[in-house]
């Protein structure tokens, strides 16, 4: 009778281990099949759906005429062009975002998401389009402020709430509290002040379109975020195209051609 129970038992272990290795080999097979499934679907519809907000420039926004465009924008096109689709933007508040996505409103979102920790626990990401960092910034006839390390003591112009003004503290600078970006460049422009840390993108993007502005970038930190466009869970075969078109564009000169129109210089460095 042991032995016949004992035999039950082992029996039964084995039908459990079966039947666990089974689902899991089904649960990835689920995967595989939603990602090419998600994949055929936009082939057969021909168009992406995405998310953007059109209120960000110079990334997504309308511009005089009311076109929605700027550089996420472009870049998106150009991805949805080269793997045979239309871009179709859902343009949606940012707090709303990742919902709309959650809720398959959209396929992805080119909105400079950036690829924090968190995030990457719950979404699935391409490969980065954009770095950028903090970079210190001076008036052009500033020649005395060549580094972080020389602001020690000198004014800088941030804004309290950002990480921004944390950075200048930690160099020693003597923080005069602003309230925009606009306004730390205003305080550099006449003197009243002698540098700012801000984001390079944005300083980039300020001297691009404000060609007489008598500004320079003199440092900037080694530390970058990335940012990509985010996706669902399961939509492997989608990322794998998008990531596939980003090379391609990177490699033919697209992407630089692209960045120096909105930046002036390669953003993905």
């Amino acid at each position: 009778m042991k032995k016949a129970l004992l035999s039950i038992i082992v029996l039964c272990f084995i039908l459990v281990l079966s039947a666990c290795g089974t689902d899991e080999e089904n649960a990835g097979s689920n995967n595989a099949s939603d990602s090419k499934n998600l994949y055929k679907s936009i082939q057969d519809k021909g168009k992406i759906l995405i998310g953007t907000e059109g209120t960000y420039p110079p990334f997504t926004f309308h511009n005089d005429e009311g076109e929605l465009t700027g550089f996420d924008v472009e870049i998106a096109r150009e991805v949805a062009d080269r793997i045979g689709v239309k871009a179709v933007f859902k343009e949606t508040k940012w707090d709303s975002m990742f919902a709309g996505l959650n809720s398959a409103r959209f396929d992805m979102i080119a909105n400079q998401v950036g690829k924090t920790p968190e995030r990457k626990e719950k979404y699935e990401f391409s490969d980065p389009y954009t770095k950028s960092s903090a970079v210190l910034v001076t008036h052009k006839d500033n020649n005395e402020i060549k580094s972080f390390a020389d602001i020690d003591g000198v004014p800088s112009a941030q804004s309290l709430t950002s990480n921004y003004a944390d950075i200048a503290k930690e160099y020693g600078a003597d923080v005069t509290s602003v309230e925009g970006f606009k306004e730390a460049m205003q305080l550099i422009a006449s003197k009243r002040v002698k540098a700012t840390i801000n984001d390079r993108l944005s300083v980039l993007d300020y001297l691009n379109t404000q060609k007489d502005a008598p500004i320079k970038i003199v440092d900037r930190e080694d530390d970058a975020s990335q940012t990509a466009f985010a996706f669902r869970e399961g939509s492997d075969k989608l990322i794998e195209a998008v990531n596939k078109a980003l090379a391609e564009m990177k490699e033919d000169g697209t992407y630089l051609e692209i960045s120096k129109k909105w930046f002036n210089e390669d953003v993905s460095k």
